[in-house]
């Protein structure tokens, strides 16, 4: 098969098409022909050699994908060869087939192309997990996502709106917040113009959100911190404004603050089956209504992964962006 090789750690430009072996298929996973994938910044920090693949784990990179079943493992039953699924994975995305754990595939929801598809598992998965699962948000409450027209933003706006939260944003442009109140968001805030800490407070009658989901890291945690309400919770998905930072924590004794965090794609396959299963339980049904939406910028074929990093890296996407082998 054809998939996409890093040739060195480094720059888009390593990103090459290649000629590599077929995946193997183990006796509890499914074998899928790759209709789609869809670019995660982690792709981006994988190339540069900063985040290896787990242990067993394709080297490739892709995280998620959609297609059509090709082949079953003998320990198998829910599916068969010829189901349209899409499915959350630790790697092998960026290539033709993809063989994956049969407890981390989904059935493409009625309504939602096969191809379209492939951008759902990691996004549904890391915001159901977080902010759900873990967080715990409930209807009523209030909701702040950093990073609004990102694939996570995007999803997280909708499925929030859909439990019945007030969701604040946060994102660098008109542009990126008219989409974003599109979306369903409640309060938009433009943080290269605004400090996020005073609008959450103004809108919140100085109260603070209930729940961040958070993917800059050291750059914002006290001004996190400062924008939850009493029982607040913020969940870090990410380090993009750095790794380390202090805390005083007086901060977190005083309004009973949680600070989680957590990553998907190095959990145990039992972990992720148990994600996936939530997911299909509470999150599809929503796809199927129409209330949650793919969120799709761009389609490249798989040829132009270099190309596609390239703009996933310039951060002027909205939403996700697709591979098409």
């Amino acid at each position: 098969m054809k998939a996409i090789v890093i040739t060195n750690p480094g720059g888009p430009e390593v990103l090459q098409l290649q000629d590599v072996e077929d995946p193997e298929l183990k006796d509890d996973e499914v074998l899928i022909k790759v209709e789609a994938t869809a670019l995660n910044r982690a792709d981006t920090i994988q190339r540069k050699g900063l985040y290896p693949p787990p242990n067993g784990a394709s080297p490739y990179l892709g995280l998620e994908c959609s297609g059509i079943i090709e082949a079953v493992g003998k320990n198998v039953s829910r599916w068969k060869v010829g189901d349209q699924v899409c499915a959350l994975i630790s790697g092998g995305g960026y290539a033709e087939k993809v063989a994956v754990p049969a407890g981390q595939v989904l059935p493409v929801p009625p309504g939602v192309s096969l191809k379209d598809a492939a951008s759902l598992p990691e996004v549904a998965c890391t915001v159901w997990s977080t902010v759900f699962m873990m967080s715990r948000l409930s209807a009523g409450e209030a909701f702040l996502v950093h990073g609004g027209s990102s694939g996570i933003g995007t999803f997280a706006i909708q499925i929030a709106k859909y439990i019945g939260a007030r969701v604040f944003v946060t994102a660098g442009s008109e542009e990126k917040l008219a989409v974003c109140k599109d979306l369903g968001a409640d309060v938009c805030i433009n943080y290269k113009t605004e400090d996020f800490v005073a609008r959450v407070k103004e809108e919140t009658g100085g109260k603070g959100v209930d729940v961040i989901l958070d993917s800059i890291g050291a750059a914002y945690f006290k001004k996190n911190l400062d924008s939850l309400n009493y029982d607040g919770r913020l969940f870090i998905i990410g380090t993009m404004g750095g790794p380390v930072t202090e805390i005083d924590l007086r901060a977190l004794l005083s309004r009973r603050l949680t600070v989680q965090a957590a990553g998907l794609r190095n959990r145990s396959a039992e972990n992720k089956a148990v994600i996936v299963s939530e997911v299909e339980k509470n999150v599809w049904p929503a796809v199927v209504e129409g209330k949650v939406k793919p969120i799709v910028y761009k389609h490249f074929p798989l040829s132009e992964a270099a190309e596609a990093h390239e703009l996933m890296e310039s951060s002027e996407h909205i939403g996700k962006i697709l591979l098409v082998p």
